[in-house]
């Protein structure tokens, strides 16, 4: 009878949901304006006038997949100095400053390329220009005005200011009282237009504290990294977004200006601005402040693409820590038609207490203490991973993970998915897509990120009709195609007692 009123409950909700959806897309888009600006740049603005407050998100089509060996690290780096300032915010005297910071370039180039020879290196020269770098960063810093951005986006009533870098983009994002709008406006462009990379190699150093401290530090951490660069042998992806560390010690802020230039156009840009605002308003304070901008030439497409997989790889990590299970299988970008299905397979298999891998790892064997799969590991704009993780319990070992995971995985190959679980997948995608639309930030970031990558901030209403369009055949069809051997990464950390040869072996 639990599971009678169960499924019950989930077709009231569908029957409920179902006429909302529409009325949502169909309402979402009389109070939804697009407009690309001459420079390029796409601007949307949705009307929700429910409380005086808005939130923004400012999506750049670059992350760390756009990254080249000796550089990588550096689109979360320019991330960092998004918030330190510009040429008016940020300085005492700013042409006292540009002169100083460009010394302190000078003075870095001359040590780097000291420190860096492999022939004739003298380290009393090394000595010296390092020092001279340290002096003129020390000049430099006399001119500084610390987080004075962030100092002026909170006294005028920000709430939620961050930002963050992935694989495929880095985003900016936080809410403001209605009548701060053309102060938001300035600031958010006055940053991507005039950046000033003050305090560069000090943040460097702050990035690579985080990387100690989230990679070095953190087996998974560690195992995570090696599982990518394993899974992936030529796409970026197989990049960690925090960089590589001899990278972290080399990359300047010349490099860094570099990879502005080049990604941070107009045309690589999506701003989107959700809450109590009227595009009629909006729209001549954003031409009159992102208009600025110069246009520039749109970066080109990636060029490498990742090789079919022809053989199971797999990496191993034996550490004095909990052991850890995890494997990934290659599929499609987002753009791919059969997307909704990986959608429903990641659903089926991993959300929830309900989901197949729960109940089967970790309810009824008592496996694992949490395991599940996830889709678009680590972006999904390119080819990416269907990934599963497991985190054994006591006296069960990485290893057992997997054939667990396999006889899920087979149930789905070989088995029809039952109607009613099939449908729960369906109900649950349409719950989601509701309560996405109940946060202005929420919405800001999933309308310019679905227009950076689909073209369209409507493919975000449109997933769910895609998803309700999967049935049981499509699945077995993805499943059989998708997870075979030859396909497969898996990783693992196994656990080992604390002695000096075996303390973070790894193979």
């Amino acid at each position: 009878m639990a599971g009678a009123r169960r499924l019950s409950f989930f077709f009231l909700l569908l029957t409920l949901t179902a006429p909302l959806y529409a009325q949502d897309l169909a309402s979402a888009e009389k109070r939804t304006t697009v407009r690309k600006l001459a420079n390029g740049l796409t601007v949307i603005v949705m009307e929700r006038p429910e409380a005086p407050v808005f939130s923004f998100a400012t999506v750049v089509n670059a992350g760390s997949a756009q990254e080249v060996p000796g550089i990588t690290g550096l689109a979360h780096m320019f991330e960092h100095m998004a918030f330190k300032g510009t040429t008016n915010v940020g300085t005492k005297d700013y042409e006292k400053e540009k002169a100083a910071l460009q010394n302190v370039e000078k003075t870095y180039a001359d040590y780097d390329r000291e420190r860096r020879k492999t022939v004739g290196r003298d380290e009393a020269r090394v000595a010296a220009a390092e020092k001279a770098w340290k002096g003129a960063m020390d000049e430099a810093q006399k001119y500084v005005v610390p987080n004075e951005f962030s100092k002026i986006v909170d006294r005028a009533g920000a709430v939620g200011m961050n930002a963050f870098t992935a694989s495929d983009e880095t985003a900016y994002f936080y809410s403001f009282p209605s009548n701060r709008l053309e102060l938001w406006a300035y600031l958010e462009s006055e940053r991507f237009l005039h950046p000033v990379f003050r305090e560069f190699y000090k943040e460097r150093d702050v990035v690579t504290e985080e990387r100690r401290m989230r990679t070095e530090s953190n087996p998974i951490g560690r195992l995570v990294e090696q599982f990518l660069e394993t899974a992936f042998q030529a796409h970026p992806y197989r990049q960690p977004t925090v960089g590589w560390p001899s990278d972290l010690q080399t990359f300047s802020a010349t490099d860094a200006a570099a990879f502005y230039k080049k990604y941070y156009v107009p045309s690589n840009i999506v701003v989107a601005v959700v809450g109590d605002v009227k595009a009629s308003e909006v729209m001549p304070i954003v031409e009159k402040y992102f208009g600025r901008l110069p246009k520039g030439a749109q970066p080109e497409p990636n060029r490498t693409i990742e090789p079919p997989q022809r053989a199971e790889r797999t990496v191993t990590l034996r550490e004095t820590s909990q052991p850890f299970y995890l494997e990934g299988y290659h599929r499609p970008a987002a753009t791919d038609a059969d997307d909704a299905v990986y959608t429903v397979i990641s659903d089926l298999l991993s959300n929830g207490r309900t989901s197949r891998l729960y109940r089967s790892l970790v309810r009824d064997k008592k496996l694992a203490a949490n395991a599940a799969g996830f889709n678009g590991f680590p972006g999904n704009k390119y080819p990416n991973l269907f990934a599963f993780f497991a985190v054994p319990t006591p006296g069960h070992t990485a290893s057992e993970m997997g054939d667990a995971i396999k006889v899920e995985i087979d149930r789905l190959k070989n088995e029809d998915v039952p109607a009613d679980e099939l449908q729960s997948v369906k109900t649950r995608a349409k719950a989601q897509l509701i309560r996405q639309l109940d946060s202005n930030q929420g919405l800001a970031l999933q309308l310019a990120e679905y227009e950076t990558v689909f073209g369209d901030w409507r493919e975000l209403f449109h997933e769910v009709d895609k998803i309700d369009k999967v049935s049981a055949v499509d699945v077995r069809r993805v499943a059989n195609a998708l997870f075979v051997p030859t396909n497969r990464t898996v990783g693992t950390i196994e656990s080992v007692k604390p002695t000096s040869a075996t303390k973070g072996e790894s193979r």
